[in-house]
């Protein structure tokens, strides 16, 4: 894992400046502790910081062809680069390291842009071909590293890993989207294709785009998609014995390394079961790292303690204090773009643990958004069992004006909390899940917003381009495209940007066995009673994992990473909280209305209501706004 930078100009005689490829490399060292590269020519310059995981000391980049016509810059591990070095050597491609990065340029002399259907792994990568005068910018498919980009007002496109990385060209304007804020209110993170800079976006997952010195800017094409349109055959059990199949696989496939190599167990299911596949694997005891929390209500250590004493880990623990508030600035800084996902400060902590035993280490993203494991997916079936049987005009008719007037009563019994579920029953599915999935709704965004702010808006909302993503999805159902829409928005918006920053902030690799896209894909293809019966998600991942892990373990209610921030705001954050609405970088953009967050801050102090996670939303807005636009 590394990270890239580059310039592209049109003017194919215009040279590049190697300082300026210099300075952008500069602006992430924690990316490449282990070298640096940069190679330029005129109309272009590519950079590169490695992290050295395979062929150590043999493939540094920027690497080129063997006959010299071809530059790459490469993010990522190709993990079946040894399968494709065979065939390709019986094509005739002769090679001069041991590592994956040689293996795509072949991959590309050979194939073009059809070569990236041929890589599984995750990647972002440049590659420049002197022949044909083109840069061909692709990422994996379902987004595990990220790359951004901008054209700048020459017609220069310039590109990184990191935003800090394009903020390193003083050729590139610091204007905010004013959409991007909507995004974010709406969503805690700036979604794919978009950035919270005007004119800067990220690549989108499973997408290419290929630029050529002679041609105008192109769009990006879509390579590789997932899709839930067809069911998969045969019983249970048959099924079943391919799911375990394609986790085997899954696994062992990034088990391999030239530096130490452990996983994350957090003791919930997902993680256990990586770590129960790598110990039956391994010839070593697999190095698993662990945080808790000092508030017992949010830990889960002992859940995590008994995987590891059952699989005889070489396990290391650590507590995370519940004041550890002080990194609200830090955490700014590794994300650049506003990210409101408070849980990136526990995974943030779990990767420095990590690597101070190890280089790589293994997680357990993805199989919710691939096997339905949210309880928001769960609710959202069942959910529309009800909507389909209801007539669409009780339901808008009645339903909506009931739920507006029902008390939110968020201190009440379950059933009694019905607010939600009659607003969402008068929407169809796509709206309602958009909602759900909304961590600021649009009615208490608007009551936020100043009124010139409003204006500037203009018509768009952010839940529309999620509703038209569901409703364009290759998809039978509506749990079909609320899980089309977690792989497509929420996982490399919010889940798979946390833990590249993350890990990446203390030079650590981390890798996602269950978002192979094999994996991806056969889940797709489930018919929906395996992904989901009554309240059970994951329900055909939960039993085919029966004889290895415990049914307390499996079976028990998913937690995830939690951090008290409606504890902080109501002590320590609070000062910090109150100074948002009365000055700072956010209060001097005139786009909210301070009485409005005056309000929501006061109302959390005193205990009327929890609004931790918009005041959470603004907080880390602020801090990214003074790094942003600041003097």
């Amino acid at each position: 894992m590394c990270g890239i930078a580059g310039i592209f100009d049109p003017r194919a005689d215009a040279p590049v400046d190697p300082a300026r490829i210099a300075a952008m490399l500069a602006a992430a060292p924690h990316r490449g502790p282990d070298g640096r590269g940069t190679w330029t020519a005129p109309g272009i310059g590519l950079g590169h910081l490695r992290l050295a995981i395979i062929d150590l000391a043999g493939s540094p980049q920027p690497m080129a062809s063997s006959d010299g016509q071809v530059m790459l810059v490469f993010n990522g591990e190709i993990y079946n680069f040894r399968e494709l070095r065979r065939e390709l050597q019986n094509l005739g491609a002769v090679f001069h390291t041991d590592g994956d990065s040689e293996v795509i340029i072949a991959a590309w002399q050979r194939w073009g842009v059809d070569c990236l259907a041929r890589l599984h792994g995750m990647f972002a990568f440049a590659l420049y071909d002197l022949r044909q005068r083109s840069l061909f910018l692709a990422r994996d498919r379902l987004g595990v590293k990220p790359l951004f980009m901008a054209t700048l007002a020459d017609g220069t496109t310039i590109f990184g890993s990191e935003l800090k990385q394009l903020l390193a060209h003083s050729g590139l304007p610091r204007d905010i989207d004013p959409l991007a804020i909507e995004d974010y209110m709406a969503w805690g993170y700036v979604p794919e294709g978009r950035s919270i800079l005007r004119g800067v976006e990220k690549l989108a997952a499973g997408h290419y785009r290929l630029l050529r010195h002679t041609a105008a800017p192109a769009a990006s094409v879509q390579w590789w998609d997932v899709s839930f349109a067809d069911r998969a055959c045969g019983s249970a059990d048959a099924l079943g014995e391919e799911l375990l199949h394609h986790l085997h696989e899954a696994v062992t496939s990034r088990m391999a390394a030239d530096v130490p190599l452990g996983a994350f167990l957090s003791g919930g299911v997902d993680s256990s079961a990586v770590v129960a596949i790598m110990a039956g694997a391994s010839a070593d005891r697999v190095k698993t790292c662990s945080i808790g929390f000092d508030v017992a209500a949010l830990d889960e250590t002992a859940y995590a303690d008994r995987i590891a004493a059952h699989y005889h880990t070489e396990h290391y623990r650590r507590t995370v204090r519940s004041d550890d508030f002080a990194q609200v600035g830090r955490l700014a800084a590794m994300f650049d773009e506003p990210f409101a996902d408070a849980s990136a400060l526990p995974t943030w902590r779990v990767c420095q643990l990590a690597r101070d035993h190890v280089t790589v280490a293994l997680s357990g993203d993805g199989a919710d958004e691939a096997f339905a494991g949210y309880r928001r997916l769960t609710f959202h079936h069942r959910e529309d069992q009800v909507r389909s049987r209801l007539p669409a005009v009780v339901r808008h008719a009645m339903l909506g004006p009931l739920g507006a007037v029902w008390p939110a009563l968020g201190w009440a019994p379950r059933p009694l909390r019905a607010k939600g579920t009659l607003q969402s029953l008068a929407l169809d599915s796509d709206a309602a899940y958009a909602r759900t999935l909304s961590m600021t709704r649009s009615e208490a965004r608007d009551a936020l917003y100043s009124p010139a702010f409003r204006r500037v808006r203009g018509d768009y909302r952010a839940e529309t381009a999620m509703i038209d993503v569901m409703r364009g999805a290759p998809a039978r159902s509506a749990l079909d495209r609320a899980q089309y829409a977690d792989l497509k928005c929420y996982l490399p918006g919010d889940i798979l940007t946390k833990v590249d920053r993350a890990s990446m902030a203390v030079s650590l690799e981390a890798r996602e066995p269950l978002l192979d896209h094999r994996l991806i894909e056969f889940a797709a293809r489930l018919p929906e009673d395996l992904r989901v019966r009554g309240s059970t998600g994951k329900w055909l991942m939960k039993q085919v994992l029966r004889p290895s892990l415990p049914e307390d373990v499996l079976f028990r209610p998913k937690m995830g990473f939690v951090t008290p921030i409606a504890t902080w705001f109501r002590g320590p954050l609070a000062a910090q909280a109150r100074a948002i609405a009365d000055g700072g970088a956010l209060a001097e953009t005139g786009w909210f209305d301070p009485a409005r967050i005056a309000g929501l801050v006061e109302s959390h102090i005193a205990g009327r209501a929890d609004t931790s996670r918009t005041l959470w939303q603004l907080l880390m807005l602020e801090h990214s706004l003074s790094r942003l636009i600041g003097p």
